[in-house]
């Protein structure tokens, strides 16, 4: 025993001292760190600049600018009813039109969320009732903004009017510049054309929004030219029927409930996955170094060569946990220490981890699933006199663990419970990451026992089997291991 603990401590040494482990160490860390970051530079949250030039003499700048204004309220009571429901917040104001979210929020409905003081009395409301660990309501960012044009564009002439536009796409300047112009010109109710123009292709939505707010405006006033007064015209254009939508309360929803129950799950089967493809890459460099440096009859003078497999099996396993740990050790702090919607929804996929039994089912498959392909990498490095040899092995191995298990991550998003998924839960070599997937899903408890049973039933056997090949191929130097080789090194050795 204590050889091989001397094996697993030089081992662990010889791969923590490589550059290459710190760098994938504190690749994590680092991109918990720097991610959020990166992600508000890259986030545009400005609201794109309008300009509203209108020269047809009537009131379609006003009602576009309302209309914009009433959808961007209609989309902070949306959020706002969703905010409520998650955290049973209705009670703050139950007259409010936010207060209730299976409804379609009417222009009454807008304008008495304005009289009640609009977003800030809203955010009043709820602060007055949450509790202390409850987030802060964070309303939506505006998407439109609408400024006043300058002078110099209302004013300019036809000729001129292109010249200022093209100044004013290209200001230096944000506050100064705009992002869109709008133009309706002196005939426009005779000759209803629009032009727009964007420092950028525009967004559909505006266009649409704009194109439904100008059609009324146009409607109206061919109404208003055959006699029919403002008030019945406006009675007309505003008839449509009202389509409440009812929804899951945020969470409940039976696919967004199992994404939110797969997050770990699926986390520990992408890591478990993508470990085995960093220490076992490690474990073959240093295996073929030995063996090509004529290091490996020195080492087996002095310990037999299962206490050398047993050593670099504990070695190379424990450097894979180790670089887990710390990853995992820093996900939590960041998930503990993050505020906003990343965090609200990461910290209910922790409730798996108050079941005993799932807990114990992730760790005994993740650590068993981590010796099983561990014992293949380090049979593959104990065959092979060259690092291309050894990755003429190890590349297709990783490929057939990858394929399978990209294809359960995805379904399990997708819903999981297909027959390849149970399929995949019944073969060893998948086992593992078929069940940490299917975790978040549900898996029933006699198959998880089962197929825990079988793995450790295929692990074993992979120390008999694989043990004879490894020891068997220690000083078997330039030979090409074939099929035929491989066979013969599988076999029990006769005293």
């Amino acid at each position: 025993m204590t050889n091989i603990l001397l094996v697993a401590k030089r081992e662990f040494r010889q791969i923590a001292t490589m550059r290459s482990f710190w760098l994938t160490l504190l690749l994590i860390p680092v991109a918990l760190l720097l991610g959020p970051v990166i992600g508000r530079a890259l986030d545009d949250d400005e609201a794109s600049r309008v300009m509203f030039v209108d020269r047809s003499g009537g009131a379609a700048a006003a009602a576009v600018e309302e209309r914009f204004g009433r959808d961007y309220d209609r989309q902070v009571l949306r959020s706002l009813a969703r905010h409520a429901q998650r955290f049973d917040l209705q009670d703050a104001a139950p007259d409010a039109p936010w207060a209730s979210a299976d409804r379609w929020y009417t222009d009454a409905d807008v304008a008495a969320f304005r009289d009640a003081g609009g977003v800030e009395g809203a955010i009043a409301a709820l602060d007055r009732v949450k509790a202390e660990d409850t987030p802060s309501y964070d309303p939506p960012e505006r998407d439109f903004a609408f400024v006043d044009p300058p002078a110099a564009l209302t004013g300019a002439s036809r000729e001129d009017f292109q010249r200022e536009v093209d100044a004013l796409l290209g200001a230096e300047d944000d506050s100064q510049g705009a992002d869109i112009v709008v133009l309706l010109g002196e005939d426009y109710a005779q000759n209803p054309q629009v032009r727009l123009w964007s420092n950028e292709r525009p967004r559909t939505d505006f266009v649409t929004t704009l194109q439904d707010e100008l059609t009324t405006d146009l409607r109206n006033r061919l109404l208003a030219q055959q006699g029919v007064s403002a008030d019945t015209a406006g009675l007309i254009q505003q008839a449509a029927p009202a389509i409440a939508v009812t929804t899951p309360k945020p969470g409940g929803g039976a696919r967004e409930a199992v994404l939110v129950r797969s997050i770990i799950p699926l986390g520990l089967s992408y890591v478990l996955l993508m470990s085995l493809l960093l220490s076992g890459s490690w474990m073959l460099q240093s295996s073929v170094e030995e063996r090509s440096n004529k290091l490996i009859e020195s080492v087996l003078a002095c310990v037999r060569a299962d206490e050398l497999m047993y050593g670099k099996l504990i070695g190379t396993v424990a450097i894979g946990l180790s670089m887990v740990a710390v990853w995992v050790a820093c996900a939590a702090v960041a998930v503990f220490f993050t505020q906003g919607a990343i965090a609200d929804m990461i910290r209910p996929a922790l409730a798996p981890l108050t079941s005993p039994s799932v807990v114990l089912a992730m760790i005994y498959f993740f650590v068993v699933g981590y010796i099983m392909i561990s014992i293949i990498l380090l049979a593959i490095g104990a065959m092979c006199d060259t690092m291309s040899e050894a990755q003429g092995f190890f590349m297709p191995v990783m490929l057939a663990l990858m394929l399978p298990v990209f294809y359960l991550l995805q379904a399990t998003v997708m819903g999981g419970g297909g027959f390849v998924e149970r399929l995949l839960t019944w073969i060893p070599l998948w086992t593992p990451f078929a069940v940490l997937a299917r975790l978040g899903t549900g898996i029933p408890m006699w198959e998880m026992a089962a197929v825990g049973l079988l793995l450790a039933a295929f692990t074993a056997l992979e120390f008999i089997l694989l043990g004879r090949l490894f020891r068997a191929s220690l000083l078997a130097q330039g030979q090409k291991p074939t099929l035929k080789v491989l066979m013969d090194r599988l076999r029990p050795t006769r005293d």
